[in-house]
């Protein structure tokens, strides 16, 4: 029986706790290369947290060529020595990346409603029927979905709200780990047209001015995206 020794963790940037931990254990021989982790329920339970941190560890450590992953049967031990630097700890983490845009861009959103010109609203369009083009392409473009959002933005006419819409655009091209996380996601078939299907009605409320539609199309679609990353 393999005997760990992993702490309690605070309620601050969970993942990087975890990674550490498992991290030292699999560098001091606890786990050699080769051995299957313990499932992600059994880690849930050994560090006292939900699925979210475990899988945004995991996530990490496979980023950094200490683990690797087979679908449907677990994670392994690849390697004891990091293939990366850890470059995506020194930026912004994806973790306050999504609380951001999930508290910030439903109020952005409101005041697009409110504040869209015939020419935002054109833009706007213009970006839905590129993304829809993408979609039927069968392919997903991070760069359409980044404009559409960014346009967004632009139509509240409110120049704090684009300036940090742009922050964490930027902030989400510089972490390493969110775009490994979104390319083993929001690329798939299914989330490729769910994520499109969303863009897609919350663009129809803008142009209806239905304020309240908006919002709360904007919040669960900030919320299927947390679902997205961390749950799936």
């Amino acid at each position: 029986m393999i005997i760990m020794n992993f702490n309690p963790v605070s309620s601050k940037k969970l993942y990087m706790q975890i990674y550490n931990q498992i991290l030292s254990e699999i560098q001091a021989g606890t786990f050699k290369i080769g051995d299957k982790l313990p499932a992600e329920r059994e880690l849930c339970e050994m560090f006292g947290v939900s699925r979210a941190p475990i899988r945004q560890a995991l996530s990490a450590l496979e980023l950094n060529g200490i683990i690797y992953s087979r679908q449907g049967e677990g994670v392994y031990v690849k390697s004891t020595q990091l293939a990366t630097d850890q470059s995506f700890f020194k930026s912004i983490s994806p973790e306050d990346i999504v609380e951001a845009r999930m508290n910030i861009e439903p109020l952005i959103v409101k005041f697009a409603v409110q504040r869209a010109t015939d020419e935002d609203i054109k833009e706007l369009r213009s970006t839905i029927n590129q993304m829809e083009e993408e979609t039927r392409s069968r392919v997903y473009v991070p760069e359409t979905d980044e404009k559409l959002h960014c346009g967004i933005a632009k139509a509240s006419h409110n120049d704090l709200f684009i300036n940090i819409m742009a922050d964490i655009i930027n902030a989400m091209k510089q972490q390493e780990m969110w775009k490994f996380i979104r390319d083993r996601t929001v690329t798939r078939p299914d989330y490729r047209d769910v994520n499109f299907r969303e863009h897609q009605l919350l663009i129809k409320a803008i142009e209806d001015r239905n304020e309240k539609e908006a919002v709360k199309i904007m919040t669960n679609h900030m919320q299927n995206l947390y679902d997205r990353y961390w749950k799936d």
